[in-house]
């Protein structure tokens, strides 16, 4: 069955340059590199909720745990924190459609 992870998360407003930055070119490719596919984030323009969602894909869900306890990912993620706040994410089943 394959997993997905979401993730959502706030720019902090004083690090903005230096996240979009970093989102293009180091946390979507090493997510790739991890095995984590069809990487996809979006923007909360409106309402009261996280600033960003984002979501990919492993094939199975012991490839997304294997992913999540390596020490490449305890970095990214440590890095990606350095740029927001409300940090969260979690693991489900992937269906078809957009899911939360």
């Amino acid at each position: 069955m394959v997993a997905k992870i979401l993730m959502s998360w706030d720019v902090l407003p004083e690090t903005e340059s230096e996240y979009f930055e970093f989102l293009v070119h180091e946390f979507i490719p090493e997510l790739n590199k991890l095995g984590i596919a069809d990487i996809q984030v979006w923007y909360t323009q409106y309402g009261d909720c996280e600033q960003k969602l984002a979501s990919g894909i492993t094939e199975n869900v012991a490839q997304m745990q294997q992913v999540l306890v390596s020490r490449a990912w305890e970095e990214l993620s440590g890095k990606l924190q350095q740029f927001v706040d409300n940090f969260d994410q979690k693991v489900i089943s992937a269906t078809g459609g957009f899911q939360v």
